[in-house]
């Protein structure tokens, strides 16, 4: 790859020159190709059988009558979200799936055989959109779970089922039902407890490897992250799954460096912990973009509670680290904990203060679980039907 000229002006992620990151730029956009959210694949399930039209022929029975067996059922297409999956790189190439048709009846009331299913595995927080990427099918959540996404076409009648007193001898049989077929939109969301957002290059992925066994890639320039990585940490002994997503910059609603496709990778967790880069001249323009791209992206995110975290403060002094811990507690209202993530300074006090509102998440959806149980537990049963009522 070293022989390789490079010609183009300015860096197609950030717009820098190419001097500064343009090559680890380029042998990177081989690497986002193992990464896939997105994919859209053609669903197809079997026809069912057709009936047969026979007539049972033995020595010294001269009317035999109809013995026509009935058509197999079409095979299915299930969806099953499995744990092992991060990415949808598997339907970049494999995009049509079709289960098996059912069998032809046959004579002697045989019925043909079932079509075999087919059943397509995706990772967990996947969600399965209509055709027109807004009607939303089925999201899957947990592991093992398994939906029925097109039914296979039943089984044509074989001439058997139309014998009746009037027509002893019926010369037809019906033909298998067709299944069904549809373009659905496969679209990957993470499930995460916190978020890490940020502008690029702030710290994000070296937090991400110090907190947890995740090792993503970590290097000093731009964009070094071009796809989510999730790592665990325990925290006052609770595991808690952390999401760290490519830098934003200003304009990313817009398409300007990697846009903002990443942030619905971020939509389910409970928290966000934002991380500045004390380095910069202007820390207080930093958060205020980023909190401006996710207001544009979505008013869910906007509302998401959020820990602000100072980083890399073991390169400044102490007086630069308290005016821009000053500055950013006052433009954001919140307390700002200042960290270094390679020094392995604070970072835990930050993750107990997300942990709280992890944890106040998780009790309002286990209540929210135990209020439906109730109320599904209060209605009274049905009263049978009298003809004294």
């Amino acid at each position: 790859m070293a022989n390789i000229p490079f010609t183009f002006q300015n860096c197609r992620l950030c717009g820098c020159q190419v001097g500064n990151h343009g090559e680890a730029a380029f042998l990177q956009s081989v690497e986002i190709m193992k990464f896939l959210d997105q994919a859209k694949i053609y669903i197809q399930s079997g026809d069912g059988g057709a009936g047969c039209v026979s007539f049972r022929r033995e020595k010294y029975i001269e009317f035999g009558g109809p013995n026509g067996g009935d058509g197999g059922k079409g095979g299915s297409v299930y969806i099953e979200a499995v744990p092992n999956l991060n990415t949808l790189i598997d339907f970049r190439y494999h995009q049509h799936f079709k289960a098996q048709k059912g069998r032809n009846g046959m004579g002697s009331d045989k019925t043909g055989p079932k079509g075999e299913d087919i059943v397509i595995k995706v990772p967990v927080g996947t969600e399965v959109l209509a055709d027109d990427q807004e009607t939303l099918i089925v999201d899957m959540l947990e592991p093992g779970q398994r939906f029925m996404i097109a039914k296979g076409g039943d089984g044509g009648r074989g001439n058997a089922q139309f014998k009746s007193s009037t027509n002893q001898a019926p010369r037809y049989a019906e033909p298998g039902w067709p299944g069904q077929e549809m373009w659905v939109w496969l679209r990957l969301k993470g499930i995460a407890d916190v978020g890490l957002i940020g502008m690029p290059n702030a710290g994000k992925s070296t937090f991400l490897s110090v907190v947890t066994k995740a090792r993503p890639k970590i290097a000093d320039y731009p964009f070094t992250t071009l796809h989510p990585n999730l790592g665990v940490a325990w925290v006052d002994n609770y595991e808690v799954v952390i999401a760290d997503i490519p830098g934003l910059i200003e304009g990313a609603h817009e398409g300007v460096g990697l846009g903002d496709r990443f942030l619905k990778h971020v939509e389910r967790c409970s928290a966000f912990l934002h991380m500045i880069d004390g380095t910069q001249e202007d820390v207080v323009k930093a958060y205020k973009d980023i909190r401006r791209e996710l207001e544009l992206y979505d008013e869910v995110l906007k509302n998401k509670p959020e820990v602000v975290v100072l980083n890399k403060c073991d390169s400044l002094d102490k007086e630069e680290t308290a005016e821009k811990k000053a500055a950013l507690e006052k433009a954001s209202g919140k307390k700002v904990f200042v960290i270094s993530a390679i020094a392995k300074q604070g970072i835990f006090d930050c993750l107990i203060e997300v942990n709280k509102y992890i944890t106040r998440d998780r009790r309002q959806k286990d209540d929210e679980v135990e209020e439906t149980v109730v109320d599904d537990a209060a209605e009274p049963e049905k009263k049978p039907w009298s003809p004294l009522d």
